[in-house]
């Protein structure tokens, strides 16, 4: 069986169930579907012919930063309204052209800081107005990081979010734990070693706080992994720890599912690709993304 038999829309942009069940695709599998950051129509066609050319599901995405360069930089970006219309753009370039390429794509945004909430704001409310016209959001998923902010703050924030996403049908990746280098203005290249690592417990507590209102999230939990690239043994992963995640989901949660999370690995470019096969072991509690 492959992928497109588990879904309705076998290529272009993707949502709602057709994500998921792609995701779960991916658990049963054991592989992880990369997430490619485009910044150009150029960018976008070079990560499709990739993925068409290995027939395989991509995530699309854009960060603020990215979305803003894609709009130009002779745009003012001073109220997020750059990074809002580069976005936009990118999204419906994505869906026109995603098609010719025959393979599922998911249309994601990077991380959203605090700082760039009127960015995310901008795109919600594209969404709303694409689903008033199509029955389905612009974007097929977004992503809030509020690491930098108190677990209380962080998932309290992701709720009132994802309420406003799942009418919609969206998913939502969150981050919780520090992932280590720096990127897109937050920079965490100096945090004690010991704070890269998520705590189950930790993660548990998001998926008590957003499973009620549905199923269509990830969770980007800190297992050692570091944004930029580095020197071969500078990044210690511990993959090991998405297993205890897992477990403890399910042992907390009396979920039949071994695996109840939706697990994000965050910067690949820095690890080995010896620390990355392992991250999708089974016994790792192998997720879906790969950033």
């Amino acid at each position: 069986m492959s992928v497109q038999d588990v879904l309705s829309r076998k290529s272009g942009v993707i949502y709602g169930d057709d994500v998921r069940q792609l995701f779960l695709y991916a658990q049963k599998k054991g592989f992880a579907i990369p997430a490619i950051n485009v910044t150009s129509s150029s960018t976008v066609v070079a990560a499709l012919e990739a993925a068409r050319d290995n027939k395989s599901p991509i995530i699309l995405q854009t960060s603020q930063g990215g979305a803003a360069f894609f709009a130009g930089k002779g745009v003012d970006n001073k109220n997020q309204e750059a990074s809002i219309a580069g976005a936009v753009a990118a999204a419906h370039y994505i869906r026109s052209i995603a098609p010719t390429y025959g393979v599922p794509v998911v249309l994601h945004t990077d991380h959203c800081a605090k700082k760039l909430l009127p960015w995310f704001d901008g795109m919600l409310d594209a969404d709303e107005e694409f689903f008033k016209k199509t029955g389905e959001p612009l974007f097929s998923s977004h992503m809030l990081d509020l690491s930098e902010e108190s677990d209380e703050e962080n998932i309290g924030t992701c709720v009132k979010y994802f309420e406003r996403m799942h009418k919609m049908g969206q998913f939502l990746e969150m981050e919780i734990g520090i992932t280590g280098g720096e990127e897109d203005g937050v920079n965490n290249e100096h945090v004690q070693k010991e704070s890269l690592y998520t705590l189950p417990e930790t993660v548990y507590k998001v998926y008590e706080a957003l499973s009620p209102i549905g199923p269509n999230f990830s969770i980007a939990a800190a297992f050692g992994n570091v944004h930029g690239v580095y020197k071969p043994g500078n990044v210690q992963l511990k993959p090991e720890i998405l297993g205890e995640h897992q477990k403890y989901a399910k042992e907390q949660s009396g979920s039949k599912n071994d695996k109840p999370l939706f697990l994000v690995f965050h910067g690949g470019s820095g690890s080995s690709q010896t620390g990355i096969r392992h991250r999708h072991h089974p016994r790792c509690g192998q997720g879906q993304l790969g950033h």
